[in-house]
């Protein structure tokens, strides 16, 4: 069978790639090795996540909020119901990708894909049985694998990943969570809701590497006040496993005495890696850089011609919609468009309580280059939407260029800033100033004021503080 494109992979870079790419009129084919589409982020990444994480905040505020309120409750766990509940989310979620990718006349294979030559792909179905299929161009859209800890086996069960930090069949006494990025504080805080005691070991000495300081600093006092405890500057040397439980070995990264820690459950959350094994790429010619990520050009296409990559196999943050806004490039570029994604506006969201949100440049990426830039700051106890709601910690930070008051980066910490940041986003991606948004009329009582009144601190000039 011939076609115009065919997607390896079809997590949101990939099916959102094939889905505009059909739009655009091509004929186009996916291959996923999975009995469902959604990718990493759709069966056992993003999606279940955001469904525990929700879950868990809710159990948490009946046991610790509704009571302030006037509300008496006696909330009970019921684990299995609530990973049931996270279980109709995915299956929602994958039986929806799978209904847009038949609406858009787009053919699925199941299997695995490898990749012969430029235009070729075999197919290996679960049965064994191969089939080669024909295109004109192929995009690698396979996604990212967890990252191991040398010497360190995960079985899913007493060491897991993020996979199998999903699944836990109870709640652990004692949770020990190794790494403090994005994944680990996340899963981490839906068992300490839950009752777990955790412990977080992170390499570096802070936490969320990448993320302004100033609201990595703050982050780490919330989750310190909400129970977690913290060994940064440390790096793990052993595990033992047990009946009853794992002994972990710690000792600084810098060097000195070495300790354990005892706990029921590991949590290895050090990152994720390319998924580049397996897909015949050193056979067809494609170049890798030392991380195992596929290089390609501005148009997304590898050193040979017609074979291309997105998404976490390439260079960049690996978030989804990231993924899904190459996708939609690539699609357009094939078609003639002129796709692009602009990087330096891409959001990060932490998706715990309170959130963490974030996009362009921090307050260290701008003194690293020598940019002269302002400052303004609003914190959430100032709103007075965030005081009825008792939802007061963090605040939100507005970096300006101090001569053009474009804006440079905005970061925030606090209740449902993972949506506040969009504001920020679209204002960047227009190329507006500090002076634009504290210009925007804002609705009020809302938690988006605090967006303006932080814009409005670049020039000293807040309101309410």
């Amino acid at each position: 069978m011939s076609y115009d494109l065919i997607v390896i992979g079809t997590g949101p870079g990939g099916y959102v790639g094939a889905i505009r790419a059909a739009q655009l009129g091509m004929k186009v084919a996916v291959v996923e090795k999975r009995a469902t589409h959604g990718g990493t982020c759709l069966n056992v990444g993003c999606i279940p996540s955001k469904a525990l994480l929700h879950a868990s905040e809710l159990y948490h505020e009946a046991n610790h909020g509704f009571a302030g309120m006037g509300i008496d409750v006696s909330p009970k766990l019921d684990l299995g119901k609530m990973q049931a509940y996270k279980s109709e989310g995915v299956k929602g979620n994958v039986d929806g990708v799978a209904f847009l990718l038949k609406k858009n006349k787009v053919t699925a294979y199941h299997g695995t894909g490898r990749i012969l030559s430029a235009g070729k792909v075999e197919v290996t179905k679960e049965d064994g049985s191969k089939e080669t299929l024909e295109s004109k161009n192929i995009v690698i859209a396979t996604g990212s694998d967890v990252a191991k800890l040398p010497g360190i086996e995960i079985d899913e069960r007493q060491v897991v990943s993020s996979t199998g930090a999903l699944e836990l069949k109870k709640v652990p006494a004692t949770l020990l969570v190794v790494g403090a990025g994005v994944i680990g504080l996340e899963l981490g805080s839906v068992w300490r809701r839950l009752g777990a005691e955790v412990t977080v070991v992170e390499f570096l000495d802070r936490i969320l590497p990448g993320t302004d300081l100033e609201v990595a600093k703050q982050f780490q006092k919330i989750l310190t006040k909400q129970g977690f405890k913290f060994h940064l500057g440390t790096k793990v040397t052993g595990l033992e496993k047990s009946d009853i439980g794992c002994s972990v070995a710690i000792e600084p990264a810098a060097g000195g005495a070495a300790k354990k820690i005892a706990a029921d459950v590991v949590l290895v959350a050090i990152g994720r890696v390319p998924f580049t094994e397996g897909l015949g790429l050193a056979d067809a010619g494609v170049q890798l850089d030392q991380r195992k990520r596929v290089v390609v050009d501005d148009h997304y296409q590898s050193n040979v011609k017609g074979i291309y990559a997105i998404g976490d196999v390439i260079a960049g943050p690996m978030l989804a919609h990231k993924a899904e806004d190459e996708g939609i490039a690539v699609a357009e570029i094939l078609a003639g468009q002129s796709g692009h994604v602009n990087y330096g506006v891409i959001p990060g969201v932490i998706y715990t309580a309170p959130e963490v949100a974030t996009v362009g440049k921090t307050e260290e990426e701008l003194k690293e280059a020598g940019v002269a830039y302002t400052v303004g700051k609003f914190p959430f106890m100032a709103n007075g939407r965030a005081k009825v709601n008792r939802t007061t910690d963090g605040f939100v930070k507005v970096l300006a260029d101090a001569k053009t008051d474009r804006i440079l980066g905005v970061h925030m910490i606090g209740p449902n800033v993972g949506e506040l940041i969009a504001e920020a986003g679209v204002i960047m991606e227009f190329g507006g100033s500090a002076e634009d948004l504290a210009r925007t009329c804002h609705a009020h009582p809302t938690l988006s004021e605090a967006v303006k009144e932080a814009a409005l601190a670049v020039d000293k000039r807040a309101i309410h503080m």
